[in-house]
């Protein structure tokens, strides 16, 4: 038999990166986007700089969207919010107790967008053009037309791998809007329901 240059074996790209159990980050997300979640806003206003000066500035307004939000218990009223571990939001929530949740509605999807964002130096500008006021309980904005909001305190800080799980009291419940449906997310997505 003559012999004949063996054909270059195809180039196969790396396999993606894999725990110790087996599942990928890709695979993981990919399953995980299959569940529908409701889209939420999490905002919380920071301390003042300096508490004891009634001229110091009052501190700056943040929010974060989020989907990794469920009802924890009834008997205590607690819910349950899932921040990446050393973002904004998780340091704020680590230092400021007082926090709120605006549910939001299906016409809310650039809220949803924009507070998304990464790497942004500051949220005073994404809340500029945007119906809130003020929780009487909490400080934090609360999204004009949003499905519902709640006033939230923390009641425990639990680390989860690369995330935070903040569970707060509810120390009021308002639902300032019927209209519309839910904004859902899935598969990527901001979507409605039907």
């Amino acid at each position: 038999m003559p012999n004949t240059p063996a054909a270059p074996s195809p180039v196969t790209p790396p396999p993606a990166a894999r725990h110790a159990e087996g599942v990928s980050n890709d695979e993981f997300r990919a399953a995980m986007s299959r569940l529908a979640a409701g889209v939420v806003l999490v905002t919380a206003q920071e301390p003042p700089l300096d508490p004891g000066d009634p001229r110091a500035p009052a501190g700056e307004d943040a929010g974060m969207t989020a989907t990794a939000f469920l009802s924890v218990s009834l008997d205590p009223p607690l819910v349950l919010v899932s921040v990446r571990e050393g973002s904004r939001m998780d340091d704020l929530l680590d230092e400021q107790p007082l926090w709120a949740v605006s549910v939001l509605s299906e016409s809310q999807r650039h809220i949803a967008g924009r507070f998304a964002m990464k790497g942004r130096l500051s949220d005073r500008l994404l809340f500029e053009d945007i119906p809130c006021v003020r929780g009487e309980h909490t400080g934090a904005p609360l999204v004009g037309g949003a499905l519902a909001t709640l006033e939230c305190r923390t009641e425990q800080r639990v680390a989860a791998g690369d995330h935070t799980l903040v569970i707060g009291r509810v120390l009021a419940a308002r639902l300032p809007s019927a209209d519309g449906g839910p904004l859902m997310y899935f598969r990527g997505r901001y979507r409605q329901l039907g």
